[in-house]
C-alpha cells in the first residue's frame, strides 16, 4: 500500500482560500482523468467538500506524488501552486489512512461529529468508480471509512458533541434562543436542492417553520422537494418558485438557506438591503404580499445636514434603513443616524479603511453620511473586534440568512444591513472553534485507532495474497508433471491407483506449504511485512508475470466488492 492524501480544510485554509479553491463537477473529473495519467498515480478519487478538498491515489513514489497531486491541485483549483501551497497537508500509508477514518467520523469537521461526511465520502467513492479511476485500494479504502464511520456512530455518542452543520448554523442564527422557540411560525426559503439543501429543508421543517419556498435553477427538483416535505407529516406548507422570483420572496420569509454551486453570488447586499427597506414601509407581509414586491419609489429624504453632492438613491437607502431600525452598521460597529450638534462638516469620525458599507455605495457618499454619525463610534471601532456578523440580536432580526456554500452564495456584506444576521461557513468556524469536546471524542479516537491498525495488516496481507497464491500454483504444476512422469513409467496402474498416487503427492505438498505459507501471511500482516512477499519470489523463482497475473485477476472480481465479511 501507497497510499497518499494531498489537501487543504478548514484546519489548514482560511475560507476565502478555500472558496477560491473549489471544485466544480467538471474541475473534479478533469482532477482524477489527470491525476491518472500522472506518472506516479495508478489509482484516485478526490474528496470535496464545502470546507476540505483532498485528493487521495496510489502512488509509487512519494516525492514525485506529492509534487504531481499538488500541482494538479493549483491547475484545477485555479489557486496559483505558490499561493496554495503554504495550506497544503500531505499524510501517507497509515497515516492517510487514520486521516481518512477520522473524517469519516467526524472528527475533522468543522462541527465535531457531524454525519453528512459520510454521504459525502460515499459520492467521492461512486465518483471513482464511475471514472474508473478507484481500484482495488481505493476501494477498499472508502468502503472501509464508510463503515468506520457508522460504527462510531453506533457504538459512540459522537453524535452528542456536535451536530450537522445545518443544525449548527440555526443555532447561530438563533443567538441564545432555543431553535425550535425561534423557528416557530416562521417562513423560510431553501435556494438549492441538493443534499445539503434537502437536509436543510428536513431540519427547518422539523424544528417548526410554518411555510417553506423552494427555488432551484432546476425547477422539477425543487418541486421534487417541496412535495417530499409536504408528505413528511410535520405539518409544513411548501412550495417551489422560479429562481426568479428568489428576491421577491425575500420580501416574505423571514429566514433564508443557500447551498448551491453556483459560481458566483445567488444573493448580492442589493438583493437584500431591497428586502428589508421594503419593511421600512411598516407594512404587514400580508400587506406587502397585496401590494406587489417592487418597493415604492425612493423614500421622503427629511431635512438634515448639508446633501450637496449625495447620491439620491444612496440617501434614500439610508433614510429607509433608518426608519426601519434606526442605526446603520459599518465594519461591525453601530452608529445611530443622528446629526449630532457639534459635528464637524469636513470630516467622518469613522475611518472606513476604503470599503463601502452598503454595497453600491462609495467610500464619498459614505464619508459624507459619517457627519450624522455620533462622536462615540470612533471609540466604539476601537474595541477589538471578533466577529461582524454577531452585533444584531436574534430579537430584532428581519432576515436571517444561512449560507453554506462554499464558494459562498451571499454577499459577506449584507451582515452590515441594519436588522440582517448572516452565519457562513466562516463564522461557523469560528464559533466551532471553542465548543467543548465531548468525552466520546475519545471513545471515537480509540475505534479509528483500531480500525488503522486491522486495515494496514489487511492490506500487508493481501499484498502477499497474490504471491502465495502463484506458489501453490506452481506447486500444483510440478505435481501434475510428477504424475504425467509417473504415468510413463507404471502404464499398468488402474485408475484408483493412479488417483491414489497423486491424491498423495499433493498432500506431501501441501503439508510442506502450509507452515511457510501460513507464517509468511502473519509476517505480511506487520509493519515492514510487505518484503516477505518478495522474498518468497525470490526463494522460489516465482514468475512476476504470473504474480501480477494473480493480482489483476483477484482486483477484478466483483464478489470482492460486494462481501460484506472482506476485511476492506
Amino acid at each position: 500500500m501507497s497510499l497518499l492524501v494531498v489537501g487543504l480544510s478548514h484546519r489548514s485554509a482560511p475560507v476565502s482560500v478555500l472558496e477560491r479553491a473549489s471544485l466544480s463537477a467538471d474541475a473534479k473529473t478533469k482532477l482524477l482523468h489527470d491525476t491518472l495519467a500522472a506518472e506516479p498515480a495508478t489509482e484516485a478519487t478526490v474528496l470535496a467538500t464545502c470546507n476540505r478538498i483532498e485528493l487521495y491515489a496510489d502512488v509509487d513514489k512519494f516525492h514525485a506524488g506529492v509534487a504531481e497531486l499538488s500541482t494538479l491541485l493549483a491547475q484545477h483549483s485555479g489557486v496559483a501552486l505558490e499561493e496554495l501551497t503554504p495550506y497544503l497537508y500531505v499524510h501517507y500509508e497509515d497515516r492517510a489512512v487514520h486521516h481518512l477514518f477520522s473524517v469519516a467520523c467526524g472528527l475533522d469537521s468543522m462541527v465535531v461529529g457531524e454525519g453528512q461526511i459520510l454521504g459525502q465520502i460515499k459520492d467521492a467513492l461512486a465518483l471513482g468508480q464511475e471514472l474508473h479511476s478507484a481500484g482495488r485500494l481505493i476501494n477498499d479504502l472508502f468502503q472501509q471509512a464508510l463503515r468506520v464511520g457508522k460504527r462510531a456512530h453506533s457504538e459512540t455518542g459522537i453524535d452528542r458533541a456536535g451536530q450537522s452543520l445545518v443544525t449548527f448554523g440555526l443555532e447561530q442564527l438563533a443567538l441564545r434562543t432555543p431553535v425550535a422557540e425561534w423557528a416557530h411560525g416562521k417562513r423560510a426559503l431553501v435556494i438549492g436542492a441538493g443534499s445539503m439543501s434537502s437536509l436543510a429543508a428536513a431540519t427547518l421543517a422539523r424544528v417548526g417553520v410554518a411555510e417553506i419556498a423552494v427555488a432551484n435553477r432546476t425547477a422539477e427538483r425543487a418541486e421534487r422537494l417541496a412535495e417530499i416535505l409536504v408528505a413528511s407529516g410535520t405539518g409544513v406548507a411548501a412550495h417551489a418558485i422560479p429562481m426568479a422570483e428568489v428576491a421577491d420572496e425575500l420580501t416574505r420569509v423571514d429566514v433564508v438557506v443557500s447551498c448551491t454551486g453556483a459560481t458566483g453570488l445567488v444573493l448580492t447586499a442589493d438583493d437584500v438591503l431591497a428586502a428589508v427597506s421594503w419593511d421600512a414601509a411598516g407594512l404587514a407581509p400580508a400587506e406587502r404580499e397585496e401590494r406587489g414586491s417592487a418597493p415604492d419609489p425612493a423614500p421622503r429624504v427629511p431635512a438634515g445636514p448639508d446633501v450637496a453632492g449625495l447620491d439620491t438613491d444612496v440617501l434614500a437607502r439610508l433614510v429607509a434603513a433608518a426608519e426601519a431600525g434606526g442605526r446603520l452598521a459599518d465594519a461591525g460597529a453601530a452608529r445611530t443616524i443622528s446629526a449630532p450638534a457639534d459635528a464637524d462638516a469636513d470630516g467622518c469620525p469613522v475611518g472606513l479603511d476604503g470599503r463601502s458599507a452598503l454595497t453600491g455605495v462609495d467610500a464619498n457618499s459614505l464619508e459624507l453620511h459619517g457627519t450624522w454619525a455620533d462622536q462615540g463610534e470612533a471609540a466604539a471601532q476601537r474595541q477589538p473586534r471578533r466577529s461582524a456578523r454577531t452585533h444584531t440580536d436574534a430579537t430584532t432580526v428581519r432576515l436571517a440568512l444561512l449560507d453554506l456554500a462554499m464558494p459562498r452564495d451571499i454577499d459577506a456584506a449584507v451582515h452590515r444591513i441594519p436588522g440582517v444576521r448572516l452565519v457562513d461557513i466562516e463564522s461557523l468556524a469560528e464559533a466551532s472553534a471553542d465548543a467543548p469536546m465531548a468525552a466520546d471524542v475519545d471513545a471515537v479516537r480509540g475505534i479509528v485507532a483500531q480500525e488503522v491498525a486491522a486495515f494496514g495488516a489487511a492490506q500487508r496481507a493481501a499484498h502477499i495474497t497474490p504471491t502465495v497464491v502463484a506458489l501453490r500454483a506452481m506447486a500444483a504444476e510440478v505435481v501434475a508433471m510428477e504424475v504425467a512422469r509417473l504415468d510413463g513409467r507404471l502404464p499398468d496402474l488402474d485408475e484408483r491407483q493412479r488417483a491414489e498416487v497423486t491424491q498423495t503427492v499433493r498432500r506431501v505438498v501441501d503439508k510442506l506449504l502450509h507452515a511457510p505459507t501460513v507464517r509468511v501471511k502473519q509476517l505480511a500482516s506487520e509493519p515492514g511485512g510487505a518484503g516477505y512477499a518478495d522474498a518468497l519470489r525470490e526463494l522460489f523463482d516465482l514468475d512476476p508475470q504470473t504474480v501480477a497475473s494473480v493480482s489483476r485477476a483477484d482486483a477484478a472480481d466483483p464478489k470482492n466488492d460486494d462481501d460484506p465479511g472482506r476485511a476492506s
